[in-house]
């Protein structure tokens, strides 16, 4: 796929920043990044648009209204970089959000005097990171979780059905999804509180009403979609990274065993709405464009539709950390890659149009859950306990089969380059205990 010049500039692993922290090589924010959120200060408690580069987070309103981002006003006379989402910025298209993006490399390289000696604006327009809130950084109309990757596919259809068909026959013809709850996703640092619902136990007639007993975390990444389509007219495959912003962490919080009872027929319900947190940073394709690689092989060919050209995964390296509450140290207990991916991002969104489905900028897919082929590369505790059959040794000391009370999860997400990395930030929650309900029972 090719890229501007001038966007291709911003991507050079030789580019250094003014900001001294930004030039780590462990930063997740180098000049290369430059992912965009919603913040907040004390100074100033309205959110806001900014972007993260080292420590610091620039603000965009600032920029604007100093007439150093050109974009900044919308054809209303407002300042989009001012409002408490990021959604009219989006809407103002990819040649808006490149722009913005060659005028904050311009701005932040470390040759460019116009910020780095401007005291009195610098003051104004850097905000440490230490002293911020970040919010949901997109107001989401949608919100579609898929079911992409082979590997964690077939380790519940293992589970769950005859290990010689775990994949049903739609499983490699399509991407299979589900409409969400876009009400209830949060940003990273929410607390989570334990559902209740029914649950149906083993060798029981009937369900129970519970505190869910087996709640599970799904490692994944989203897209947010930066261009809609019609009612009625599709996206094609070809052209669907074009009506992509970017991508952030996502963990679809999950109630196994309420979703073991509710999930015939008609699939997820309870067990999926309680809760989807995702990371504050969206990193946009275009940082992410060094990082193409190929899909893995589909078999058999993709129908006609759902066939793209060129290199559409990404290689972007996860992990997975649990703190129990209290604990000065947190086990890992994943490690994965989004380049496994069986369905891309753009196949994903080509067949959630094709029936003529539209989308809305701010919609977010989730990719489903992310699993290699390793039982420490399995993105749920599902997986990697199998079912509880197999615990997790924590590092400080005792199991876990699933989350408990207390516990904290923490996603983290990087693409490594010749010198530095483009980092995710990190996506977290912890578990609050469930609400007592005085008709349980």
């Amino acid at each position: 796929m090719s890229t501007p010049a001038t966007l291709q500039a911003t991507l050079n692993p030789a580019l250094k920043s003014w900001i001294e922290s930004a030039n780590d090589p462990a930063c997740d924010f180098p000049i290369q990044n430059l992912p965009f959120g919603i913040f907040s200060n004390a100074v100033n408690p309205a959110p806001r648009a900014g972007v993260a580069i080292g420590e610091w987070i620039v603000d965009l309103a600032v920029l604007a209204q100093a007439g150093l981002l050109t974009c900044g006003n919308d054809e209303g006379g407002g300042n989009v970089f001012a409002k408490p989402r990021l959604n009219d910025f989006i809407a103002l298209g990819r040649d808006a959000w490149r722009s913005v993006r060659i005028a904050l490399c311009g701005l932040l390289a470390r040759d460019t005097a116009t910020l780095r000696d401007d005291a009195a604006l610098r003051q104004r327009a850097l905000v440490p990171q230490s002293d911020a809130t970040l919010h949901l950084p997109v107001d989401i109309p949608g919100y579609t979780d898929f079911y992409s990757s082979k590997e964690h596919a077939t380790n519940v259809g293992c589970m769950f059905r005859d290990p010689k068909n775990a994949l049903l026959p739609n499983w490699s013809e399509m991407p299979i999804g589900y409409n969400g709850r876009a009400s209830s996703v949060v940003v990273s640092g929410t607390p989570v509180r334990r559902p209740n619902g029914q649950i149906k136990l083993p060798n029981e007639e009937r369900p129970v009403f519970s505190a869910c007993r087996k709640l599970d975390i799904e490692l994944e990444m989203g897209f947010i979609v930066g261009a809609g389509n019609r009612l009625g007219e599709p996206v094609a495959c070809n052209d669907a990274e074009s009506h992509i912003f970017g991508m952030v962490l996502l963990n679809d919080w999950s109630a196994r065993d309420i979703q073991q009872w509710e999930y015939v027929p008609l699939g997820p319900f309870n067990a999926k709405t309680f809760a989807t947190t995702i990371s504050p940073w969206i990193v946009t394709l275009d940082a992410l464009e060094p990082f193409r690689t190929a899909t893995p092989a589909q078999d058999p060919q993709p129908l006609a539709y759902l066939r793209h050209e060129g290199d559409h995964a990404f290689d972007i390296e996860l992990e997975v950390t649990l703190r129990p509450e209290g604990a000065a140290t947190a086990t890992k207990i994943s490690r994965t890659n989004f380049r496994l991916m069986y369905w891309s991002m753009a196949q994903q969104l080509a067949h959630h149009t094709v029936a003529g489905c539209n989308t809305r900028v701010g919609d977010l897919m989730g990719s489903g859950t992310i699993s290699g082929p390793t039982p420490d590369s399995c993105g749920s505790l599902l997986e990697s306990t199998w079912n509880g059959q197999r615990p997790i040794t924590l590092a400080t000391g005792g199991e876990r089969t699933f989350i408990e009370d207390g516990d904290e999860l923490t996603l983290t997400g990087w693409c490594q380059g010749d010198g530095y990395r483009v980092g995710f930030g990190a996506c977290a929650g912890q578990i609050l205990a469930a609400r007592a309900v005085a008709s349980a029972g």
